[in-house]
């Protein structure tokens, strides 16, 4: 699961088909406090937050970019965890295609809307597909 906050406002939702929205919603809106608690305790250089917590079987990482959009990924706990670099990769992945979405001039970035771009969407989906199919389970 992919999520973006802007200014505490969900633009964005990327969920399987099977998912408790309702416990997603509650996990997306725990992450977005915790990447706020986190960086105010301390300076961060890197925008890689990391695992920000475990709740039951899911893993809930972060990213800030510098411009204070939040990403959060949230995934299965499986046998083979997930590495810092390959979390960090994925993170910058998704960076990237928010910020074509962004240089695109007819996004209007400070719109609160859900994010509804086909290009967008479909980069999700493929970095869903591409880094997410052999070592966890995507929620």
């Amino acid at each position: 699961i992919i999520i973006i906050f802007k200014e505490q406002s969900n633009v964005y939702k990327n969920y399987s088909n099977e998912v408790d929205e309702l416990k997603f919603h509650y996990l997306a809106n725990i992450s977005c406090d915790l990447v706020e608690a986190k960086i105010t305790q301390s300076k961060y250089n890197d925008s890689y937050l990391g695992l920000l917590y475990i709740m039951e079987d899911l893993a809930v990482y972060g990213y800030l970019t510098n411009t204070k959009i939040k990403i959060i990924i949230i995934l299965t706990i499986s046998i083979n965890p997930v590495k810092d670099m390959e979390m960090k990769q994925i993170f910058r992945k998704v960076h990237n295609v928010y910020s074509n979405l962004i240089s695109n001039p007819f996004y209007d970035p400070d719109s609160r809307n859900t994010i509804t771009s086909k290009s967008f969407i479909k980069g999700i989906d493929k970095i869903v597909n591409t880094s997410f199919q052999n070592d966890v389970t995507y929620s």
